[in-house]
Order: structure tokens, then C-alpha cells, then sequence
């Protein structure tokens, strides 16, 4: 009895454990800055991928590639900026691109997917490489 008890516990704890690992977070604060910094998003544009690197002190990168930056408006294949997270919100500024304005993204994490709302409304997804 007790080891069936056991074994049925286990399902569950299996069978739910991977459930709730799959549902959606809302990242802030510490745990927005450790999803991001050191790594890469990979923004997903169109049929393209936008990688954008993310250094631990404060800067970023990013670069198109070749196809995706010929039918970008004049902004240049390649840029950086500045990050940083407030409250609840993933912030940059890139030195050109998007008019050197900066913008505030809020993020919904599930595994290494995310999907990302900025404060203007647009909305998309990216995953985390």
C-alpha cells in the first residue's frame, strides 16, 4: 500500500512538475536581469531572426543578417546600445536603430521562449540562445 502510494506520488509529482514548468512567468527585477544578461535573444522578425547580445555590464549588440538588413530602412546592418532593467521592464536605447529612442519591454517567459510587449503596444516573441 505504501509503496503504491509512493509510486502514484511520483507520477505526479512528474506529471505536474512538468505542466507547471511549461506555464508562463512574467519576469522582473533580479530574475528579468539573470533571464538576459550574458546572453542572447534571438528577436523573431518576420521570417528572420534578430540575435541580440546582452553583456552583463549594461551594453548590447546586435546585427542583421545579410537579407534582413537589405530590406531594413536605412539603419544599418549592425548596432549597439545600453540596457537596463526597470521594475518590471527590460529597457534600451540603441545608438541608431529605431531612432535611438528608448523603449521598455515587459516579458512572459516559458522555458526558453518569451513573449515581450513594449510600452508603445507592439508585441512579439523571441527565444533565449
Amino acid at each position: 500500500m505504501f509503496k503504491e502510494l509512493l509510486l502514484t506520488a511520483a507520477f505526479f509529482t512528474l506529471a505536474f512538475g512538468a505542466a507547471f514548468a511549461a506555464e508562463p512567468v512574467s519576469l522582473s527585477g533580479d530574475e528579468l536581469r539573470k533571464a538576459v544578461s550574458g546572453k542572447t535573444l534571438y528577436i523573431k522578425i518576420s521570417r528572420f531572426e534578430l540575435p541580440i547580445r546582452y553583456s552583463p555590464g549594461g551594453s548590447m549588440s546586435g546585427s542583421m543578417g545579410a537579407v534582413a538588413a537589405a530590406l531594413a530602412r536605412g539603419d544599418g546592418a549592425s548596432d549597439r546600445g545600453k540596457w537596463w532593467v526597470s521594475g518590471s521592464q527590460l529597457c534600451q536605447r540603441w545608438s541608431s536603430w529605431m531612432e535611438g529612442k528608448s523603449y521598455c519591454y515587459k516579458f512572459t517567459r516559458r522555458g526558453n521562449s518569451v513573449s515581450w510587449v513594449r510600452n508603445d503596444g507592439r508585441s512579439g516573441s523571441a527565444r533565449i540562445g
